[in-house]
């Protein structure tokens, strides 16, 4: 019986065609793409996260599959649908650290028991790694962004279809009309 080697960050960048993926419990897991209105949604976040960081040049913001190094005890890596980094760019290499801010946007695989347990384990994950806010976005079912904080966890703001939500404190002054996400 062989013991399998942890995935490392090497084994990341070599993720075929290009692929989405993380480290999480010394596996590699790839991510399924998303469809077409999480697509949507998360590229929306990103457009108004580029604004934001034109505007106040305070950082930088990402789209989906960049990657953000961590060390934690079970995870290495991040891979949001969108987010707001404070730190150096590292070239081409992936970023050092968990971005200040992370939209999760869910796609169809995302519902249930076992997917509200993960996504609850990736957002504590978040919050040990630095994050300080994580958007929880759900286009599909409920219609709705949940807003979690480093500070309070368990208790998420939530913002309806014609609600504008927001990033305090990660994003000072940033806000976004869920009408924009929410189809």
């Amino acid at each position: 019986m062989g013991t399998r080697a942890e995935a490392t960050l090497d084994d990341l960048y070599n993720v075929p065609e290009n692929g989405k993926a993380e480290i999480v419990d010394g596996e590699l897991r790839l991510m399924l793409p998303a469809g077409g209105v999480p697509g949507r949604a998360s590229g929306r976040i990103y457009r108004s996260l580029d604004d934001y960081e034109r505007r106040t040049r305070l950082g930088y913001a990402f789209p989906d599959n960049v990657g953000f190094a961590v060390e934690l005890p079970h995870r290495r890596s991040f891979s949001p649908d969108a987010a707001f980094y404070l730190g150096e760019l590292n070239g081409g290499k992936f970023l050092d650290g968990a971005p200040v801010f992370a939209a999760e946007v869910r796609s169809e695989g995302d519902y249930g028991w076992e997917a509200e347990r993960a996504m609850a384990e990736k957002r504590a994950d978040y919050f040990a790694a630095g994050t300080l806010v994580v958007w929880d976005v759900d286009v599909l079912r409920d219609r709705v962004v949940r807003v979690y904080r480093a500070g309070d966890p368990e208790h998420p703001t939530v913002y309806h279809q014609g609600d504008v939500a927001e990033a305090e404190p990660a994003l000072p002054g940033w806000t976004m009309p869920t009408d924009e996400l929410l189809p």
